[in-house]
């Protein structure tokens, strides 16, 4: 029997590595010569990195880079081992964790060192590149993280924009000719979990700039600004990603890498899945078994468990979810390929227990459910 596991993190419990441990052992108490392959997934925010090196292998990649407000920080990403593919999290040099030890600034604050990161691994030969951009700091349109790369974002005098949101109200032009040849080579993927456009009153400075301490006044500027920045981008024959599905995604960096490097948004596990060879690891399976911390009917936009499903379905495996709580209705993940969720709990429990004994309790539930299976 071969069984593949395929979960997200538990979060505030395991990560997904050490569910994907928990099942396995539940699995081969229940068919001890059973095949596990464990291929830990998230959906494009934070663990990916990891999850990529323990799918895929490769290094851990430490950068010295700037955070959103030009600070030093050493950040990291994944390099496959052939140094080919890179996944790297926005988060990690650009998220909004790394300035909360100051007052907001969300007119300023940018994503250069985002940029830094990919710079890097374009260098070190990466020619695909999976920018994960959850977390974000910023709204910026993501013209830190390109400034990085060799764009210059220019005023009407030809003078060169200070980094952050705010500056691109005063934007006239831009100038690509210092993109490096191998950044035009390399193919751009986005992980984003979000369908907001980049303007208006679900943009990303309407949606996302509260969060990030951006006042109405200043929500309302910062959506002006990138409205400018959308309306160059199309002047100058790119997409027209004022209203584009996810282009708000981390202050409009989807947006910005869409318009200037080509770049292809999804849905972050599904783009996951694949960096991490879901798909080839699926081939010949007999069961696949899945989870995340909750399953509910959101589960079924864009999650882990929603993807892993579909990827099921397609090669006609059947597919359990494991999960702390399971809440219906479940009928759009049954339709994506969903065959049953079952939760950890095994009697009245508290939330802070569940957390305490997740690791047995998901062992125990996998192995009642593998049994059902069993050949």
């Amino acid at each position: 029997m071969r069984i593949v596991v395929a979960p997200d993190s538990f979060k505030g419990s395991l990560t997904a590595a050490e569910v994907c441990a928990a099942v396995a052992a539940g699995a081969r108490r229940a068919v001890p010569s059973a095949e596990v392959a464990a291929v830990p997934m998230a959906d494009g925010g934070e663990g990916t990195v990891d999850c990529f090196l323990a799918a895929r292998g490769g290094d851990a990649v430490e950068v010295a880079a700037t955070d959103p407000l030009g600070r030093p920080v050493k950040a990291r990403y994944a390099l496959s081992g052939d140094g080919r593919s890179a996944v790297v999290e926005l988060a990690a040099a650009s998220g909004l964790p790394l300035v909360e030890d100051v007052p907001p600034d969300p007119l300023n604050a940018g994503t250069a060192g985002t940029g830094e990161l990919i710079a890097d691994a374009v260098r070190r030969g990466a020619r695909e590149v999976l920018v994960c951009v959850g977390g974000s700091a910023s709204t910026d349109g993501g013209t830190g993280l390109l400034r990085a790369l060799g764009v210059r974002f220019l005023d009407a005098a030809g003078a060169e924009l200070p980094p952050g949101g705010a500056a691109l109200a005063r934007l006239a032009a831009i100038d690509d000719s210092g993109v490096p040849d191998a950044v035009r080579a390399t193919r751009f993927r986005v992980a984003c979990d979000v369908t907001n456009p980049l303007t208006g009153p679900a943009g990303a400075a309407a949606v996302f700039g509260p969060q990030k301490g951006a006042s109405p006044a200043q929500v309302a500027e910062l959506d002006a600004a990138l409205a400018v920045f959308a309306d160059v981008l199309a002047a100058r024959g790119g997409p027209r990603v004022h209203d584009l599905p996810g282009a708000g995604a981390a202050g409009g960096t989807c947006g910005g890498l869409v318009g200037l490097l080509g770049a292809e948004p999804a849905a972050g596990a599904s783009l996951v899945a694949a960096a991490v060879g879901l798909p080839d690891a699926l081939a010949g399976a007999d069961l696949v078994v899945t989870g995340e911390g909750r399953v509910d009917g959101q589960s079924a936009d864009g999650k882990v468990v929603s993807a892993v499903a579909a990827l099921a379905r397609e090669r006609g495996v059947p597919c359990l979810a494991l999960a702390g709580g399971v809440a219906g209705p479940l009928d759009d993940l049954h339709a994506l390929g969903l065959t049953a969720a079952f939760s950890l709990a095994d009697g009245p429990r508290t939330l802070a227990e569940l957390k305490a004994e997740a690791a047995p309790l998901l062992a125990a539930a996998a192995e009642q459910a593998v049994r059902l299976f069993a050949r």
